[in-house]
């Protein structure tokens, strides 16, 4: 019988240190292209989240039969809301309602001026209207 020995292989020193340099190397093009545009990334988190919302909103009025009313808000999206419309196979469609980038609640509004609902954050000053990182984000954008 013969015996084999095996040996056991791991990475080496050098080979850890080529990887740690490489990503070093793309950290340093990288990070500061993302920080040179903060308002964009918000922006772009924004829309991100509105996609979130409107995906479980539309999932509330598949089993609802109707959207929330804008009394019972996006609460109803993680809380059963009281009122009218009733909601009668409710169940929690959210763990939490996110805060905008600018730590402000997003909006809704059901009928809304842009469609059935608006899910929206009035951007970085908290004004309607604007431009650039002040400017609207809504589902209409979508």
């Amino acid at each position: 019988m013969r015996t084999q020995m095996f040996r056991a292989r791991g990475f080496t020193l050098i080979e850890i240190l080529v990887v740690v340099v490489i990503l070093g190397i793309l950290a340093a093009i990288v990070v500061p292209r993302v920080m040179e545009h903060p308002g964009e990334a918000r922006q772009v988190r924004a829309k991100q989240d509105i996609q979130a919302i409107v995906t479980a909103l539309n999932t509330y009025k598949l089993d609802n039969f109707t959207y929330p009313s804008t009394e019972q808000g996006l609460d109803a999206l993680v809380r059963k809301p009281t009122g009218t419309p009733e909601a009668p196979n409710w169940h929690q469609y959210l763990d939490k309602l996110p805060k905008d980038p600018w730590g402000r609640t997003y909006m809704y509004l059901h009928p809304g001026s842009h469609g059935d609902i608006d899910v929206f954050t009035y951007g970085a000053d908290g004004k309607p209207g604007g431009e650039g990182e002040n400017a609207d984000v809504g589902n209409w954008d979508q």
